[in-house]
């Protein structure tokens, strides 16, 4: 089955449905959260700022979280594709590719021409999705050098 569902942008009036969704994300993986409130108050913030924007699926079935920020390399932008989540009995049926494609789509039209993300490796069906969509772990060709993410906490 695919699932070509409607992805809308988020506004600051749907801070707290995102922020149930980032938190029920960070709970499935096991993953530290500020809870709902403190989520809500954030994704405001962040939206108005205008840096961050929220796509969401079907109102409550998933989101993609997206950070813009200048390019060193070109007068575009980037974007970092900072979470991608689909409820977990909902998976398995498109969505996430239509959100991710819609992603994409969302980060061209506000003038990006470079998006990036992290995936852990044992996640294997989001990389799978990642690949399938053109993202790579590759530097410059299929047989480059692996690319590495690394992250630490200040």
């Amino acid at each position: 089955m695919n699932d070509a569902g409607v992805v809308r942008e988020a506004t600051v009036a749907d801070a707290e449905v995102v922020a149930r969704l980032l938190h029920d994300f960070n709970t499935e993986f096991g993953d530290p959260t500020p809870g709902v409130q403190r989520l809500a108050a954030r994704i405001r913030q962040l939206i108005g700022d205008g840096d961050t924007a929220v796509l969401l699926y079907e109102e409550m079935e998933g989101l993609a979280v997206l950070r813009f920020r200048p390019s060193l390399w070109s007068e575009a932008l980037e974007c970092y594709l900072a979470e991608l989540y689909i409820v977990p009995e909902l998976r398995d049926a498109g969505r996430g590719r239509t959100l991710l494609q819609a992603a994409i789509d969302y980060a061209r039209e506000r003038g990006a021409d470079y998006m990036d993300l992290g995936s852990g490796e044992q996640d294997v069906a989001a990389r799978a999705l990642y690949e399938s969509l053109g993202f790579s772990n590759r530097e410059g060709k299929p047989d480059g050098h692996v690319n590495y993410y690394y992250e630490r906490e200040l």
